[in-house]
């Protein structure tokens, strides 16, 4: 009897390893423009600073 579970075991842990398929986006070009879309804020906001102190 425990021949026959181990088999059972074995045979639906492979089928749970095929049928399972792995999410693992690629967030490289996300990053990317989230960088940019930081340093143009940063650099926005900069620029408004500046231009506060020249304006007064």
């Amino acid at each position: 009897m425990a021949t026959k579970s181990r088999s059972t075991n074995s045979s639906t842990m492979s089928k749970k390893n095929t049928t399972a398929q792995e999410f693992n986006p690629d967030y490289t070009n996300i990053i990317k423009d989230l960088k940019k879309i930081g340093i143009m804020a940063v650099s926005f906001i900069a620029i408004l600073v500046i231009a506060s102190f020249i304006i007064k």
